[in-house]
């Protein structure tokens, strides 16, 4: 993680960890170019749509501009949506607290709400803190086996996994000061102890662990003076890897955690470590800087051709060992995202094009970096233990979730220069769930599909934004966003009105996708 604001350092003697540049290429942007068949043609479609059908709870007809558009959803495989898939990230320093018990009924009520899935631990804060096996539990700066059973005892109670991290940035010469006599020093020989307890508390709910934190950051603030590269980060971090396995023989090993530099760092580590000593190969994504003016809710739907670029290659390489490969942190802007965009109804239409870059790409799943109630990002909002909202980056991760898993279909969508995507999945009982996000801030859509197969039922929920103040949705806003009229409660409770039925006549359909809105057509 670049910095999360949220987080307050445990002693005044702490250096900000910061990116030594931008994502690589991430202001240039090409506004059409995303992966096959998610993104719009240069031209519309000639023949409109005839509307969602006749009969009761039809879809009503937007207010506004109509713009013709068609969608052709192939048997063309482009890729899969697997188990596990929309996952979540927390600081490390998230175990001093209370928020990760077994008790904790709303918060494992909101994960219960996306999961099961992977709850990764670890953000830069997984090497400001040091393992005591002797401690009392929640105390900053250090973690010990209380700690990680109320994580444990969280995750279980949720049905996830869990992805852990532990500390490789105090093996360095400027290790982490926590206090006046204190630092966040570690050795290979306390982290092995750690991962050791840790898998111990999880059993088959630990997914693996993660040995240190965005390596290739390092060098600045850890490590500093000395001359670090992937070659020694290697080094070290093979090290650490022989002390674990050697006192718990096979558990899983991750990495690298990357936070950039997917060419120079992430696939020589792959290819030097294999499957030999990974079981999984993760790398971390951020669009841009938050702190930069440039991050604004119109450059977060921009389509990322970098992004596309890094999957496709993370995606290589991973096969090319024969490992999966995950986005185990990642959101919109590092620095603990940009305020009041990271934040905003933008977002939830961002987070569902992204979630399907990746599944597009083969990846394994993603988890979004999160905790704590700032302008920032998370996708769940809370106060200490306790649970403020489902932020409406939230709302576009559960409309993901509700297409469910399956093999991905290629998409032809046709709206002429306007920005929207198309995504669709077969499920392996049969149904055909697509997804259309429409990003344009003025045009409705009256879209016509053309499916596969012949349909003999469909229905169409709807993400959208309203409040009472404002005359239509807003991508700025930062509440109000619904799935078919229902918001998620600060329990994960969720009750969605009736869906729009719509009339399929053979392999045609028909629909409205109103501006800034995405949609969720279940074919059967």
């Amino acid at each position: 993680m670049r910095r999360h604001p949220s987080l307050v350092p445990l002693s005044s003697s702490a250096s900000a960890l910061t990116r030594r540049q931008m994502l690589s290429g991430a202001a240039a942007l090409a506004a059409t170019s995303l992966l096959p068949g998610c993104g719009g043609s240069a031209g519309s479609s000639s023949s409109p749509g005839t509307g969602s059908g006749t009969g009761p709870n039809q879809q009503p007809k937007p207010s506004g501009s109509l713009t013709s558009a068609s969608l052709t959803v192939t048997t063309t495989a482009a890729g899969s949506i697997g188990p596990a898939f929309a996952g979540l990230s927390y600081e490390k320093s998230q175990l001093y607290g209370p928020l990760f018990s077994g008790s904790n009924a709303s918060l494992i009520g909101m994960f219960k709400r996306l999961g099961p899935s992977v709850l990764r631990v670890g953000g830069n804060t997984v090497d400001y803190t040091h393992w005591n096996p002797n401690g009392a539990g929640q105390t900053p700066g250090e973690i010990a086996p209380s700690d990680v059973d109320a994580l444990a005892a969280f995750v279980k109670a949720a049905g996830w996994q869990c992805l852990y991290g532990v500390n490789l940035g105090g093996a360095g010469p400027n290790p982490y000061q926590i206090n006046s006599t204190t630092t966040a020093t570690t050795t290979a020989a306390l982290a092995a102890d750690e991962a050791a307890y840790a898998a111990k508390a999880f059993g088959s709910a630990l997914l693996g662990i993660e040995i240190g934190n965005e390596p290739d950051l390092y060098g600045g603030s850890y490590f500093k003076g000395t001359t670090w590269n992937v070659t020694t980060f290697e080094s070290l971090w093979s090290q650490f890897r022989a002390a674990i396995v050697a006192k718990t023989p096979g558990i899983p090993i991750t990495g690298p955690v990357d936070a950039s530099y997917v060419s120079t760092w992430t696939v020589p580590f792959a290819q030097a470590e294999g499957k030999a000593n990974i079981t999984l190969l993760t790398q971390h994504y951020y669009r841009a800087n938050g702190q930069s003016p440039t991050s604004t809710v119109d450059f977060l739907i921009t389509p990322d051709s970098n992004l596309v670029n890094e999957l496709a290659t993370l995606k290589s390489t991973a096969q090319g060992i024969g490992v999966p490969f995950r986005m185990a942190e990642c959101n919109s802007f590092y620095n603990g995202g940009a305020p009041n965009v990271s934040d905003s109804y933008a977002s939830a239409l961002w987070v569902i094009d992204y979630l399907f870059n990746c599944a597009q790409a083969s990846c394994a799943g993603v988890n979004f970096h999160g905790g704590g109630s700032g302008t920032g990002y998370t996708p769940i909002a809370n106060s200490g233990s306790v649970v403020i909202e489902a932020r409406p980056e939230f709302y576009g991760m559960l409309l993901f979730t509700l297409a469910g898993q399956g093999t991905l279909y290629a998409t032809q969508l046709s709206v002429g220069s306007l920005n929207a995507t198309a995504y669709a999945v077969k499920s392996a009982s049969g149904g055909l769930n697509i997804i259309v996000v429409n990003k344009d801030s003025t045009q409705n859509l009256q879209l016509t599909i053309q499916l596969p197969q012949s349909a003999t039922s469909a229905t169409l929920m709807q993400m959208t934004q309203a409040t009472t103040s404002t005359s239509g949705p807003s991508l700025s806003a930062t509440e109000g966003v619904t799935i078919q009229g229902a918001s998620v409660s600060n329990s994960g409770a969720f009750t969605p009105g009736t869906p729009y039925v719509l009339s399929p006549s053979g392999s045609q359909l028909s629909c409205y996708v109103p501006y800034l809105s995405a949609v969720l057509i279940q074919v059967s």
